[in-house]
Order: structure tokens, then sequence, then C-alpha cells
């Protein structure tokens, strides 16, 4: 379907007869709805049956995502000049003439400034009428000097691509604009400031492979052509075109690749949340504390098996539910920029009691859908990444919900990296300096769990469970048999209360009497008022003296001893069981008959007979 699309955009665009043109829009190209009378195509170029995207000018894209009248263009007057005196059949410099006179622009890129749902922005937007949207020395130069703009102003940047390949009539220049907007967009970034792409359609070559590619969050619209190569290019290569590899954002969602298909009518919406979060400088104070908190006794909890199975009932909340309530504007983000996305691992950007957080979630499903019953994908741990990278980024706090089995298993996930995403997302997790809160909310599963537990605190549901493997597969380790699993539950020492006791969770939370699942609205609030008492209280301390904690804290964990402590306690243990066998012996032997002569109470006989005391 995408590639009739494009083939039907480049005949319509081919056009030349004005009457043509106007008549294709009538009608939708893809479904033939009549377009005469829809306001939501006058307002967005969009079909309200089939939801097809038209194409946008510069100008239109400006009105429908800047605050009316907020724009103001800058660098106008650079235009394009000839640096290497093409030739071919139709002269540079004629085809630059002719394409400003029929679109009213200077070059392909028109950037300014403006407000984004109240946030003060800066807009670049490429033209696909003009030239086709290519990138040459003007259009490098405009994106260059708007990054430089907003970097110097402290704004952020949002940029809107549509450009169908390279500009070949400016030859080796026209490549070194990647270099310069690449480095324009790393001061951006060094200064810490968003960067957030919209993908129209098509994005293809130079732009799509150089600034476009280094924001922050990438959104595309639905159907648009994204990738490198034009659908052309690779059809001409020789390989074969499907559904499941073409060109389409969606697929290129689902390769991990962007992070949401946004729709043109929520553009502005889901830009402006974005924004507000990220530029946001709010963040909690010890005055948003709460009381303190009572922890649940152990009396009160539940055997080891027992929280294996409440941990893993069907109807206990999951992240998504804690995430839904909790969190606030959360705008959710996709993908590892590498291979994929992983549907076991929710994350993105929310607010909690106000501030902006960075969110992670291990979402369960089941074994036999795309969340593979909760356990994490090569993608998810660099998913993860991704997340912690953000956090740093725009200093905003990290709070992860645990809730897996483990790591997705498998050949193909070694092959695409398993262990070390495993690892360097444990260690991206542990050195980040933003304060760091994990919760375990069901099952924290061995590898699977343990990168996103690597923070300042951790917290633990009364009846969830903590691993280094599960209960089924220990029994089968341990006794050759799995249906020992509840005995292996309690050698593992897996329940809250254990845990707690070892030092490796610093909270239990209060469930609800018989589970988070019989009141998930209670366990919920709950969680989040525990949130906002530790995140307040990790807040009021220094940088430096939290990632301190955080490394001694961990540096702890664990029982050992030197050679010569070993050899004392053995020596000990030694002398405790000789004194307990004797007591043991003096115990059952029968007690002496007492000695009308002996009267020692408080003191002692000597052999005389004479007696000392105190």
């Amino acid at each position: 379907m995408v590639r009739n699309i494009a083939d039907m955009l480049s005949s319509v665009m081919s056009r030349t007869d004005p009457d043509e043109g106007t008549a294709a829009r009538e009608f939708c190209l893809v479904c033939d709805e009549s377009l005469v009378d829809s306001e939501l195509y006058q307002r967005h170029n969009v079909c309200p049956r089939c939801r097809f995207h038209f194409s946008f000018t510069a100008r239109e894209r400006i009105d429908t995502l800047a605050d009316p009248g907020s724009f103001k263009e800058i660098n106008r007057t650079v235009t394009s000049l000839d640096p290497l005196s093409f030739s071919s059949r139709t002269s540079y410099k004629q085809s630059v003439f002719r394409d400003q006179r029929r679109t009213g622009l200077t070059e392909a890129a028109v950037t300014g400034t403006c407000s984004i749902g109240g946030t003060t922005a800066v807009l670049i937007v490429l033209d696909f009428g003009f030239m086709g949207g290519t990138m040459g020395c003007v259009v490098g130069e405009k994106v260059a000097l708007a990054f430089e703009y907003a970097t110097r102003r402290k704004q952020p940047v949002v940029a809107v691509v549509t450009s169908g390949g390279v500009r070949i009539q400016e030859g080796v220049l026209s490549l070194m604009q990647m270099a310069k907007t690449a480095m324009a967009a790393n001061r951006l970034a060094e200064a810490g400031l968003p960067f957030i792409s919209i993908l129209a359609n098509p994005s293809t070559g130079h732009a799509y492979a150089s600034f476009a590619n280094l924001a922050d969050v990438i959104v595309a619209e639905p159907g648009a052509i994204v990738g490198l190569s034009s659908m052309r290019a690779v059809k001409n290569s020789g390989d074969e075109l499907s559904p499941a590899d073409s060109h389409s954002a969606e697929s290129r969602l689902q390769h991990g690749m962007i992070d949401a298909v946004v729709d043109r009518t929520q553009s502005k919406d889901t830009i402006a949340a974005l924004l507000d979060m990220l530029m946001s400088k709010y963040h909690l104070t010890r005055r948003d504390q709460h009381e303190g908190y009572v922890q649940p006794p152990r009396a009160a909890s539940v055997s080891a098996w027992e929280a294996v199975n409440l941990a893993r009932h069907p109807e206990r909340p999951t992240g998504l539910d804690y995430m839904s309530q909790m969190v606030t504007n959360f705008v959710e983000l996709h993908g590892d920029r590498v291979f994929g996305d992983d549907e076991a691992l929710v994350w993105g950007v929310g607010q909690l009691g106000g501030q902006t957080i960075v969110v992670i979630g291990q979402e369960r499903g089941d074994l036999d859908d795309a969340q593979q019953g909760g356990r994490i994908s090569p993608e998810g741990f660099r998913e993860t990444q991704r997340a912690v990278r953000l956090a740093a980024k725009f200093d905003l706090p990290i709070i992860t919900l645990i809730d897996t089995p483990g790591p997705h298993i498998s050949t193909d996930a070694e092959v695409r990296g398993l262990g070390s995403a495993i690892a360097v997302a444990m260690a991206e997790v542990a050195r980040v300096e933003v304060p760091s809160i994990a919760v375990i909310i069901g099952e924290g599963g061995s590898e699977g769990a343990l990168p996103l537990a690597v923070v300042d605190r951790v917290l633990m549901l009364e009846n969830a469970i903590y691993s280094v493997i599960s209960p089924e597969d220990a029994a089968a380790l341990m006794y050759q048999d799995a249906a020992r699993a509840d005995e292996a539950a309690e050698s593992l020492k897996l329940t809250a209360h254990d845990c707690y006791e070892l030092g490796i969770v610093d909270l239990i939370v209060q469930e609800p009497a018989g589970g988070a699942h019989t009141n998930p609205t209670e366990a919920i609030r709950h969680l989040r008022r525990m949130l906002l008492q530790e995140l307040s209280a990790l807040q009021a301390g220094s940088r430096k003296r939290l990632l301190r904690s955080r490394y001694k804290k961990f540096r702890k964990m664990g029982e050992y001893s030197s050679h010569f402590r070993t050899a004392i306690t053995r020596e000990v243990n030694s002398l405790r069981g000789i004194v307990s066998t004797r007591v043991r012996r003096m115990r059952r032997s029968p007690e002496p008959e007492p000695d009308e002569n002996n009267h020692v109470a408080d003191g002692f006989s000597n052999p005389n007979g004479s007696r000392h005391g105190t």
C-alpha cells in the first residue's frame, strides 16, 4: 500500500496542468472519498475516511504547529547560489528561481521562533515543494543557524522534515551539510535542550540521516515514507519490498527507529506536552513529604509460596495500571534506535506530583503474545539505556516499576546482544546522576529485574517477590522435581521481608488485605504516596552524596570474609558445638540429692568447710 501511495504522490507532484492538480484534491487518492466539504481536510489536509495525510507546505505546517501569531521567521535572506556551476539540461539557478516564484520561499527550509502550547521554541520546517526539500548549502546553513540561535537563547528545537533525497547540483558540498547540521545539533544537546523531530511524507536522504535522527524524540505521520534511501533506490538495488520491511512510518516504529506515529491532528498537543515537561524546572521538596510510614510487620506476612502466587496473580495491577493512575500527562516513547521495540517494556515522560519524571515499567502479558509474559528482550534493555540518557540530559528523576520473570532467553536474543544489553543497562542506571527509585510491584526475576533496581531507593510491595531463579527452576535443579517449588521458594528467601532483612530493599509497601489485586486503586494510591515521600527526601541532598550512598549500598551487599576470619569463625562454631553438646548431656543427667551440710547459697566453700560469701 505504501508503495502505491508513493507512486500516486509522485504522479500527482509531477503534473504541470493546474486543473489536474485541482481535480486530484477533490477526491482522496487512496479511498476516493470526497474532500470538497471536509473540515478535517481543509484544516489539516487529512482524509476524513482513511486518514491519508496529504502534503503540507512549510507555511501550512507552521500554521498548524505554532500558536496563532507567534511565528517570527529568522535568516530569511540566506539564498542559494550555484557553487559548482552545475551543468545539466536545466540550469540549477533557473530551477531555484522557478521554485522560489512558485512557492514564495527563498529555499527549502523555513526557520523561526514561535510558541507551541505556550512554550517558546525554534522551528525548522523543510518544504518538499522546493527542490524536493533536499539539503543544499543554504538549507544546511539555515538549519545550523537555527540550532545555534536556540542554543544561545536556551530554547528547544522542533524540526519538521519533508525531504526527498540529496541536492546533487551542489555535489560534495551538499554532503558536507550533513556534518554541519549534526555538529550544530550536538551543541544543542550539550546545552541540555530538547530537540523533537516530526517526520512527514517523505523523510529520506541527507536530512533524515543527519540532524533529524539526532532528536531526543522522533515522531512520524501515519503512512510517511521514512528511510535513508528512497523506495526507488531500494527497488533498484535488487531488494524485494514487502509490507514488513517497507519504508513506512509504522515499520520504523516496529523496528525501534521512531518513538511514535502521531496523527497530524494530534501533533501540536503531543509536541506541546513534551516541551512543557522537558523544559519544566519544578522539583518536589521536603514540604511535599507526607506523614511517616509504618512498615507492615513480618508476623502478618504470607508464606514464600503464597507470595509467589500473589505476585503472579492475573488480576494484580501491572506497570501500565500504576502509570495510568500515578503519572499525569504521560507520553509513551518507543524503540531502542537499533533494532526494535520491546512491548514488555513501557517507558516515557510524565509528571508525578507536578514534577517531570522518566518512568520505566515492565508489563506482564501472556506467553504467546508480543509481551512474552513480561520477559525482557535485548531491545528492552537498550530502551532502558535510552530512558536513562534522556533522564540524565534533562535532569529528571527515574522511577522504575519491576514485574518480570526474567530476560527473554533464546538464540536470537543472544545474537542480538542480550548479555551486553543487560550489562550496559545496569551500568547506565547505576551511574546516572539523578535520583532514582525502583519498585518491585510483582515478580522481580533475576537479570530481567536487576538493571532497573540498581538505584538509590528500592521499594517492594508486601506480596512481591525478588529472586535469582524461579522456584520451579530451582526445584528442578535441587530436587529434580519442579513440583517441589514451594520448598524451593522457602529456601530462596524471595519474599519482601526476606529481602528487607538481607538489606536488598529499603522499604516494604503495604498492600490491601488479600493482595493488591483485591483493591488496585488503594494499592496504587498508597504507592504514589510512598514515591512522593521518597523522591522529595532524595532530592533534598546533594548529587555527590547521592552517588556515594548508591555506590556504598551495593558495594557492601553479600556475605563474605577473609581467610583469617573464616578460621576464627570455624573455631568459635566448633567451641559452640562442644558447649552445646555438654549442656544437653547435663540436662539429660539426673540432678544430685541436696546435701544438708552444704549451705552454699551465694558464695563458695573451700576444702576446710569454711564459708566465704559476699
